[in-house]
């Protein structure tokens, strides 16, 4: 083949491969438009003799968003046929703000009538532990690891890699704080001890509610609320939650509170099937769905168990 020919060959190949990527492209985002736009839920019963149903709403993953878990608490608290209310916390909790607005909407739905138990996973620490507060009980796996009653905030500093690769950064700003935390050089003291006193009072928050939640003395929640971690059976022993048990445990409990004669029915919601789960399976259109959120909900403090 000629050099001419080549040439053209080479032109073809790239064309055909930039037009095969454009294409993926295209059908990725069509597919996540679809799936954004396709939030069709059903209820799914399974089980149980009894007429009387306990929902189960499951709270997983860092927890940057508290929009779906309270729109749920709200439908099934509204329901007659649900006399009570499961929370499955697979979490490492999360951001501050959305921690805080499940857990006061856990108590306000207690309130209203409707019991809510706590039922933890491998995994219910931090954020998480701070929502299960709210629940008229708590229930854990011997195994479960728990705890993790604390406030972090992470800050990453560049600046020698910015010198090393010759990119310097200008900032200009209204008042000494406003670029605090910038990855561009490093803390300085008083900008340290400024966050520390932010991040206390935060923490002094996580503290009332797992007094005011657990009822226990502030010493001794403040004895336990060093950030380490517990097992479900630590957590027992230390009074951080009621009941040492499965899923199962938790319903049989809610169902008790809930006044259900037998058996209780279980009712939960089920994501109808959406195109990219057809292209791309389910759980990788839920990894870049979390990964999305995440970078859009970034927050400095969070109630996180880093692991």
């Amino acid at each position: 083949m000629s050099s001419a020919g080549k040439w053209i060959l080479g032109i073809a190949v790239a064309t055909a491969g930039v037009g095969f990527i454009v294409l993926a492209f295209s059908v990725f985002m069509l597919a996540t438009a679809v799936t954004a736009s396709s939030v069709d839920t059903y209820d799914e019963t399974t089980g149980g003799s009894s007429s009387g149903r306990v929902a189960l709403i499951e709270v997983t993953d860092v927890l940057v968003d508290s929009e779906d878990v309270i729109r749920q608490l709200r439908k099934y608290r509204d329901r007659s046929s649900v006399k009570a209310i499961v929370l499955r916390l697979e979490s490492p909790g999360g951001g501050v703000v959305p921690s805080h607005e499940i857990y006061e909407e856990v108590r306000r739905t207690r309130k209203l009538g409707t019991p809510v138990v706590a039922s933890m996973g491998s995994v219910a620490a931090s954020g998480a532990y701070y929502i299960a507060c709210g629940a008229s009980r708590v229930v854990a796996n011997p195994g479960t690891i728990t705890g993790s009653i604390g406030v972090i905030s992470e800050f990453t500093n560049f600046r020698e890699l910015l010198d090393k690769i010759g990119v310097q950064n200008t900032t200009i700003k209204s008042g000494e704080f406003k670029d605090l935390g910038n990855p561009s050089r490093p803390m300085r003291e008083h900008e340290r001890a400024f966050l520390q006193k932010t991040i206390d009072n935060v923490y002094d928050q996580f503290v009332d509610v797992v007094v005011r939640g657990r009822g226990l003395s502030e010493d001794s929640v403040r004895s336990l609320a060093d950030g380490r971690i517990y097992t479900g059976e630590q957590a027992y022993d230390s009074g951080l939650i009621d009941t040492l048990g499965t899923l199962l445990t938790a319903v049989t409990i809610a169902g008790n509170l809930g006044k259900i004669q037998g058996e209780p029915r279980i009712v939960r919601e089920r994501e109808s099937e959406k195109l990219f789960d057809l292209l791309m399976g389910t759980e990788t259109r839920k990894t870049i769905e979390q990964m999305g959120t995440r970078m859009h909900n970034r927050t400095p403090l969070e109630y996180r168990f880093n692991y």
